[in-house]
């Protein structure tokens, strides 16, 4: 027979109202009651039906994803992805919103979650002190947040969704020098924000890969694109124009289209090397007509979803599955581009 709540309190010695304080995390409970329970919870064996407790209770999770306002073509397709999982979530009891906010102004994201009553947050941003601020502060009122996409190491976040940003960064460095061959130059490289951790990782893995294994390749200082295809347009024709003829561009953030319009105004379009991130309409495209040379892609529903369960797990006090929400890196080539209306199986 299954240890019940009450098998709980007997073992404790302490009254069933303690017992649901502690199970729900409710404060005014002293510590070492707290471990009475708990105590008490693994001598007993006792496994509690999430689900039904919240059930009984009519319980409803409010989960909330921040997403920098851009219009990027990934952006786009991960803010699509969301509401999908939120639709699978309905029938748990959950409550799924988008915020967003300009990526260039940390503030207007602290602002958007003032006096919201949530369970979790799923937050893709810059690493800043007002992002760090915000998310501790939220972990301070018991709600459960996880970075998405680009990480934010240094604060109090329960966990990260995203890539390995320093592989991806060395599996475009090891692309791009592979697909020169040996051939000597420049290499132009766009991030969205110098401030943005998945940014700084990929640059630093990129960076690592050309001084060790292709020494003949030189990587530009970065410049930023802000995810805006003309601002990324802008920016590197400035950077051409400054350090003349590259030999490849390293494109780490949204914004591909301004780096091809460039190079086709340029006639420099399929003489250039360009490795690009996320398999997006225009990146499939490019890679079709050989203006992209290859693409390391992430499963934008994956994202999603993971985002979610780790979100559900934490907030219930369950511990993830690992391989379960890894995100896996893809490297798509013009050869092996799947079927436009077949986005394969993910998990």
């Amino acid at each position: 027979m299954r240890p019940t709540v009450n098998d709980i309190a007997r073992e404790a010695g302490v009254s069933l109202a303690t017992v649901d304080r502690v199970l729900n995390a409710r404060p005014g409970v002293r510590e070492k009651t707290i471990r009475a329970v708990n105590d008490a919870i693994a001598r007993i064996g006792y496994v509690r039906d999430v689900a039904a407790a919240n059930l009984a209770r009519q319980r409803v999770y409010r989960f909330v994803f921040a997403l920098p306002d851009a219009g990027s073509q990934f952006l786009l397709a991960l803010r699509a992805a969301i509401d999908e999982a939120a639709q699978g979530m309905i029938s748990e009891r959950s409550e799924v919103r988008i915020v967003t906010y300009p990526l260039r102004d940390p503030h207007v994201l602290v602002e958007a979650f003032a006096g919201r009553n949530l369970d979790g947050a799923a937050i893709m941003a810059p690493e800043t002190p007002e992002v760090r601020d915000l998310i501790l502060r939220l972990k301070e009122k018991g709600v459960a947040v996880a970075t998405l996409v680009s990480d934010q190491p240094h604060a109090a976040r329960d966990h990260f969704v995203g890539i390995d940003n320093l592989a991806a960064g060395r599996t475009a460095g090891v692309l791009m020098g592979r697909f020169l061959g040996g051939r000597p130059g420049k290499v132009a490289v766009v991030v969205s924000s110098i401030l943005a951790r998945d940014m700084v990782d990929r640059r630093l893995g990129f960076d690592a890969v050309l001084a060790e294994r292709f020494p003949e390749l030189e990587p530009l200082a970065s410049i930023e694109g802000h995810d805006d295809a003309e601002q990324t347009a802008r920016v590197l024709r400035a950077c051409l124009a400054e350090n003349g003829p590259v030999a490849g561009v390293y494109v780490a953030a949204a914004g591909t289209r301004g780096v091809t319009a460039t190079l086709e105004a340029m006639g420099l379009a399929g003489r250039v090397t360009v490795i690009a991130h996320d398999l997006t309409p225009h990146t499939r495209l490019a890679l079709e007509s050989g203006a992209i040379d290859a693409v390391i892609a992430q499963d934008v529903g994956h994202l999603a979803r993971s985002a979610l369960r780790v979100l559900r797990a934490r907030v219930d006090g369950r511990d993830i599955l690992p391989a379960q929400e890894r995100i896996r890196i893809e490297i798509m080539l013009r050869e092996n581009l799947p079927p436009v209306a077949d986005s394969g199986p993910s998990p």
